[in-house]
């Protein structure tokens, strides 16, 4: 047998007998504690067998008696501390005494009940029985019996309020525990709350576009058109079409009462958009888009695709200054992929670590649930991490994309229009050309 696999078997037995262990020795059972008990009972019973050969007189009974009383101390620990007395002062239960006490001061009692349970110990390991004895010892011998009967008064005591405070302190540490994952929960659902509310905005803004141009298509069509029919249908929708924007109005108002913020009235970010962010995002970035780049995509898949890149550039700046990071973008028939990796600071760090509470991936979670995608994040082997997300795609016919003229800029200052062709590669520099 080789020494690693010597090495597995040792380690194997030791973690059977660790579960075993765990699994017979467990402070929880009821059971235990009377097993801790009569494991006491024994070594104070030894004691008095021990301190009082035969012939034994009442004294020896009395000793034994408090080792007894033992068994009783959970329940009732300051009148098992007084049954032991007697067999501490006339006797020599002296273990029974100072088990005693540490229960005793291991409960939930008033200091000075501790304190005088130390000092009955203490006097009961000192004063001599009978009392006469006291005069044939020396001041030297007397000296090193109060110290020593100090220490066996005062040991369990101490032992008793450390084990106490241990309780204390773990109970504290758990409730500690438990309110703070309380407010990882609450906060979690304040960052999706705030994110639904930024897509409600984002949607309003879309939906009440069209909603505008149906109400004006349909009032031309009324004033112009001569058929009745034709007439009071145009009328129906216009109606339908302004009843809509009212509707969007008052959510929008509910959004803000509910702290959602402000709704911007600037056009949302999309892909074409994502040239600009790459070289303004203060990161090595590559930028690649690949696929069916000619077919449109609805405007929330955009902006989740868009997000979702701003968001892992701002997590690489944050936690891996200086590494490369690779945006890669596909757009296939049926889905949309986004995949942002960054690989490991070559360097030392030389910037302090920042805070982090994955609340920003938490949103895009969010977002990317409610358009039917996914979203994973995670560590890479080679140290570096990556944000992978899937959307997917309406079925329907692939239309006209955006305009070749990569420079063109609409009237709101944003670049527009930027078509792209398949396995278009984007480095920082370009990218902030094309902005």
């Amino acid at each position: 047998m080789s020494s690693s696999e010597a090495a597995r078997e040792r380690g194997g037995r030791r973690g059977l007998m660790a579960r075993v262990g765990r699994w017979f020795w467990r402070p929880e059972r009821r059971w235990h504690a009377w097993a801790v008990d009569v494991l006491l009972v024994i070594p104070a019973a030894l004691d008095a067998l021990l301190n009082f050969p035969p012939p034994r007189d009442w004294r020896f009974l009395v000793s034994l008696g408090a080792a007894a009383v033992l068994l009783l101390r959970r329940r009732f620990p300051r009148t098992v501390l007084l049954l032991t007395l007697p067999g501490l002062y006339a006797g020599n239960a002296l273990l029974a005494s100072m088990i005693a006490a540490y229960t005793v001061a291991r409960t939930e009692r008033a200091p000075w009940q501790k304190s005088l349970v130390a000092l009955a110990v203490v006097v009961g390991s000192f004063v001599p029985w009978p009392l006469d004895q006291l005069r044939l010892e020396s001041w030297s011998d007397i000296t090193q019996h109060l110290i020593f009967a100090s220490m066996l008064g005062t040991g369990p005591v101490m032992l008793g309020l450390l084990a106490q405070t241990r309780l204390d302190l773990s109970a504290r540490v758990a409730e500690l525990a438990e309110l703070r994952d309380h407010e990882r929960a609450l906060y979690a659902k304040t960052v999706v709350a705030a994110e639904r509310a930024r897509i409600a905005r984002e949607m309003h803004d879309v939906v009440s576009h069209q909603a505008g141009l149906i109400a004006v298509q349909a009032g031309a069509l009324q004033v112009t058109t001569k058929d009745p029919a034709t007439r009071e249908t145009a009328g129906i929708l216009r109606g339908l079409a302004v009843a809509t924007l009212e509707e969007l109005r008052s959510m929008i108002i509910v959004l803000r009462a509910a702290g959602a913020g402000p709704t911007e009235l600037v056009p949302q970010p999309r892909l074409a958009d994502l040239p600009r962010l790459v070289a303004s995002a203060e990161v090595d970035a590559v930028l690649r888009m690949d696929g069916c780049l000619e077919v449109p995509l609805p405007e929330p898949v955009e902006r989740a695709a868009y997000r979702t890149v701003q968001e892992a550039l701002t997590n690489a700046r944050k936690h891996a200054p200086g590494a490369p990071t690779e945006v890669l973008l596909r757009i296939d028939p049926d889905c949309l992929r986004v995949t942002v990796r960054n690989r490991a600071p070559s360097g030392p760090r030389t910037e302090p670590q920042l805070p982090g509470g994955r609340h920003g991936l938490i949103g895009l979670r969010e977002r990317a649930g409610l358009l039917g995608g996914t979203i994973e994040a995670g560590a890479e082997p080679d140290g570096g991490f990556a944000v992978r997300l899937w959307l997917p795609l309406p079925p329907g016919p692939a239309g006209t994309g955006p305009t070749e003229e990569a420079g063109a800029v609409d009237g709101t200052g944003r670049t527009g229009g930027l078509r792209l062709t398949g396995g278009q590669n984007f480095s920082t520099a370009s990218a902030t050309a094309a902005g």
